[in-house]
């Protein structure tokens, strides 16, 4: 590893990771392909650009201080939309502007509603737009006129309101119909279809699968009058697709099978119709690696498409048949690709990232089952290592054999890195992500425990040196792993966490309420107990590591003040050996700013540098 001077130059290989230049998959207007919405970074922001692939231009779009990566574009790639919040606390208002226009210049404030969470945005090629917003009130969805070119009449038209979770998923081809994901059942961890008719907000049809089975509405087949929505399902234990056809009312399964017939294994994690409404492309999540497979529905064959190993993690079939993903291992950095020739559709200007080490695959027995974990080892050196017990967030996530400048720069440090897959994680199965019901918290960390016990005896992990390291719900498994752990674990790092988780959901976005009641079966009104077990502050008493904690003063999903919460009152221990450090930032729910994401890594190393 290179070597930095005591003022900093050349800033080390980890830092110059962090500042890399990011260019995420263009979002192309569907009726002018050439033209599209990116997401890249902008002087060491994550900014929304104009793009004409044409050209190659890449036009900055918008110029705010805490980033703007929430964007889309109008079919007739007319206009570039982004959402405007607050510093990063997601609540706020789409705006739109002329595509190819510089920040500032041209912006509208087209939809004539007040602030609220986003809940979906859907652009139609007549100038209209049906509009989803979340807030304490509930869900509600609007169609509004707002003109292809210019200003349009404002005129709204609500089709659909409720006090549950949910969200405009999904519009025909030509904006007559638009499909509903909603938690009228009260449980948004599996949600319910409705398609609605646009013009007049009546109910075209429903589909619920029951509970313990969620839909997801993809996309509606790419033609004007085509009834068929394309959707994910769960009704064999894992996901799945099925075309719904709305003219029968059918639904028609999709059978993704490998050449020798058996069906192809893991889980669908997105779909997209090619455009001759024939074909589809699909993403399956299989071992922490994500892959894409074309299908063709009369034939039903399947072939893969793109690379073979680690993890896409954006794509799309672009008109022409070709399909354009971005692509990373744990050794490779990103990169934004075409499929069918290989090249690079965006170069990223100036810094790109080094690479770093490959994962390697842990199974260990834990006591729900077998638990899948990647490893990441220093290039020198034998064990047993210092290491990062990495928890990934969500829960109904996973880490995947991909790129991370944060988890490379600890490898770079000496250290042993394993990212666990815990039982609440996807790719594994419906059962799987959902073991965790019931006994939230304590479920994911038997896991995290197994995988750590499998590599100290196998003289991998030094268990004096092992630290836990993670970021929202794995910050909360941070915290609470420190306090349910406590001889576990030497040092904890704890990134906009749940802390208090009372406080927690009175304080956070009203869906994550609505997913917190999903997931503890009530409020905490309802289940009291439920909440107090799984609370970290309930356990702040048994705590023995330092520990240091960073939130986002704006974040609206782990808010500062449940937060603050737990830090006073582990400060407030006389007994308490360790130290407790807090770090804020004027941010949400994390940061898209180099600067920050750099002095909160050098935070960290040095964190653990001191106590370990």
């Amino acid at each position: 590893m290179t070597s930095s001077t005591p003022d900093g130059w050349p800033p080390p290989p980890w830092e110059l990771r962090l500042r890399a230049h990011q260019v995420e998959l263009p979002d192309w207007a569907d009726d002018a392909p050439d033209r599209a919405c990116v997401v890249a970074t902008a002087r060491g922001v994550l900014q929304v650009h104009s793009w004409d692939a044409r050209t190659g231009r890449l036009v900055q779009a918008t110029d705010r201080p805490e980033g703007t990566t929430l964007a889309t574009i109008d079919p007739r790639g007319n206009w570039v939309w982004w959402f405007d919040d607050t510093a990063g606390d997601e609540f706020g208002r789409w705006r739109r502007q002329p595509f190819g226009s510089p920040p500032g210049h041209g912006v509208q404030d087209p939809i004539p509603l007040p602030d609220a969470y986003p809940a979906g945005l859907l652009l139609a090629r007549d100038g209209t737009a049906v509009v989803g917003r979340s807030s304490e009130q509930g869900t509600t969805i609007h169609q509004v006129v707002i003109g292809v070119s210019g200003p349009g009449t404002e005129r709204l038209v609500l089709l659909y309101r409720h006090e549950a979770d949910a969200e405009a998923a999904a519009l025909s081809h030509d904006g007559n119909l638009v499909a509903v994901e909603h938690a009228e059942r009260g449980d948004n961890r599996h949600m319910a279809l409705r398609v609605i008719a646009t013009d007049t907000g009546a109910v075209v049809a429903d589909l619920d699968d029951g509970p313990g089975r969620g839909l997801t509405a993809i996309e509606f087949a790419p033609r004007d009058g085509d009834l068929r929505l394309l959707l994910a399902h769960e009704r064999r234990g894992r996901a799945e697709l099925a075309i719904w056809d709305l003219g029968t009312g059918l639904v028609h399964d999709v059978q993704l099978r490998e050449p020798g017939g058996g069906p192809l294994p893991g889980e669908v994690t997105d779909g997209w119709w090619y455009a001759d409404g024939r074909t589809l492309l699909v993403a399956v999540d299989h071992e922490a690696r994500t892959r894409l497979y074309r299908h063709v529905l009369a034939s039903g064959a399947t072939v893969p498409v793109g690379p073979v190993d680690g993890a896409v993690s954006e794509a799309g079939p672009r008109p022409d048949g070709d399909v354009w993903l971005r692509w990373s291992s744990a050794a490779t950095p990103r990169t934004l690709v075409s499929a069918s020739t290989g090249r690079e559709i965006i170069s990223p200007h100036g810094l790109r990232a080094a690479p770093s080490v490959p994962a390697r695959d842990v199974w260990a027995d834990g006591p729900g089952g077998r638990v899948h974990a990647l490893l990441r080892l220093p290039p020198e050196g034998t064990g047993p290592f210092p290491t990062i017990v990495d928890v990934h967030g969500g829960p109904a996530w996973h880490r995947s054999d991909s790129f991370s400048s944060h988890l490379a720069a600890w490898v770079d440090h000496g250290f042993a890195v394993v990212s666990v897959n815990y039982r609440g994680s996807t790719g594994y199965g419906s059962a799987w992500r959902d073991a965790l019901e019931g006994r939230v918290g304590l479920t994911e960390l038997e896991d995290i425990a197994a995988v750590h016990d499998l590599l100290v005896a196998d003289g991998v992990v030094d268990p004096a040196r092992s630290v836990l390291a993670g970021s929202s719900w794995g910050g909360f498994l941070t915290l609470l792993g420190l306090g349910t752990q406590p001889g576990r674990w030497a040092v904890g790092l704890a990134d906009v966490p749940v802390a208090d988780y009372v406080t927690a959901y009175y304080e956070e976005m009203p869906d994550l309420q609505a997913f917190d009641r999903s997931l503890f079966g009530g409020s905490p009104e309802e289940v009291p107990e439920a909440y107090r077990v799984a609370s970290p502050l309930t356990y702040v008493d048994a705590v023995r590591a330092p520990v240091l904690v960073m939130a986002g003063e704006n974040d609206p999903r782990c808010p500062l003040g449940q937060v603050l919460n737990y830090v006073r009152a582990l400060r407030a221990r006389t007994d308490y050996p360790g130290e407790v450090e807090l770090y804020t930032y004027g941010a949400g729910h994390g940061s898209v700013v180099d600067d920050e994401e750099v002095a909160q890594l050098r935070r960290q190393l040095d964190f653990v540098r001191r106590h370990l």
